[in-house]
């Protein structure tokens, strides 16, 4: 007899504390975790792009949000941010930084980018006329609808799997040859076969880099290289919508690349592939032979099935910038 009231007890109090925590101490514990969650999305979002003196709307911070939220919760979330004195508000754009001067620079390197971008689309569809190219994208901070006024554009490639390095040596040397090097409409500095779409570096960089890609040339490759790399929705931009292929060209072969690629297809385009690949990385190894293996590898990552060109380190001083602004805004 006691000892089942004194079990009945033990329920009643139980039950007791479960109301009570239901009902008071779990949605004040949680409104208060997703509220430190939101600001540092949103302070994560700015922090990025105060590298790049990139002011931001609230459309598109919302786009590179690493968290679902409503547009409401979002804008009082910013709100409260700007009260504090974390986000600052000029005309229609936020940053993290006070210079209110953000702005016009954003503006007219916006202005200039939508100069150059029917460029971009001419060029990349002519570099898709290459022999064994099958898609190329805007990358950099063309595809950002940015651009310096010391700026280039730069290309991303996908090429027939087993000659990406003769691919891009044929395109290096028609650069070198006729457009006496110059970078500024036809930088080609990361190339990846149809074979290997993923990218295998996953960090806040590369993903921001694979989301913000501009196709423009082969429509269908662009959503396979997507399709391939769920982990930027998934992991980085789940509110971040996929390119519209509306503006780009229908994809035609030239007779001179049919031709090209019929005759080195076989064990010749093989061997000069491979060749090309060992030229290439052995000048590469001699001329940055200060750089350490693991420098080496992230800035000039060189692979039978993808080559990338990044020998100023651009990936790692913007992941420690990032990394040094929020180290002191995090919640």
């Amino acid at each position: 007899m006691i000892r089942a009231t004194l079990y009945n007890g033990i329920a009643t109090l139980y039950r007791f504390y479960k109301v009570i925590t239901a009902t008071y101490i779990s949605p004040l514990h949680k409104d208060a975790i997703t509220t430190a969650q939101m600001n540092n999305a949103v302070l994560s979002v700015l922090s990025y792009f105060e590298i790049f003196r990139y002011p931001l709307t609230i459309t598109e911070i919302q786009h590179y949000l690493s968290i679902k939220i409503s547009f409401e919760d979002l804008s009082n979330c910013i709100t409260h941010l700007v009260q504090a004195g974390f986000v600052y508000h000029f005309d229609t754009y936020y940053q993290t930084h006070p210079d209110a001067g953000w702005i016009a620079e954003r503006q007219e390197k916006n202005a200039r980018a939508a100069l150059f971008l029917p460029k971009a689309y001419a060029m990349g569809h002519f570099i898709g006329q290459f022999p064994f190219v099958k898609a190329v994208m805007v990358s950099g901070s063309m595809s950002k609808d940015c651009m310096s006024e010391d700026g280039d554009i730069d290309f991303f490639l996908v090429t027939t799997p087993g000659r990406l390095w003769l691919a891009r040596t044929i395109l290096v040397l028609y650069k070198k040859i006729f457009l006496f090097n110059s970078h500024k409409y036809f930088c080609v500095n990361y190339f990846i076969d149809t074979n290997h779409l993923e990218i295998a570096e996953k960090n806040l960089f590369t993903a921001t880099e694979c989301a913000t890609l501009l196709p423009v040339y082969n429509a269908d490759m662009y959503q396979s290289f997507m399709a391939a790399n769920t982990w930027v929705q998934r992991d980085y931009y789940p509110n971040i919508p996929l390119r519209t292929t509306e503006k780009l060209a229908e994809q035609k072969n030239n007779t001179l690349k049919k031709i090209v690629e019929y005759l080195l297809g076989g064990f010749l385009g093989h061997y000069l592939d491979r060749f090309a690949m060992r030229l290439t990385v052995g000048f590469w190894k001699r001329k940055f032979k200060h750089f350490t293996a693991k420098h080496f590898d992230i800035a000039l990552k060189s692979r039978q099935y993808v080559s990338k060109h990044h020998p100023l380190g651009f990936q790692e001083r913007v992941m420690n910038k990032y990394e040094e602004l929020m180290g002191g805004r995090a919640f």
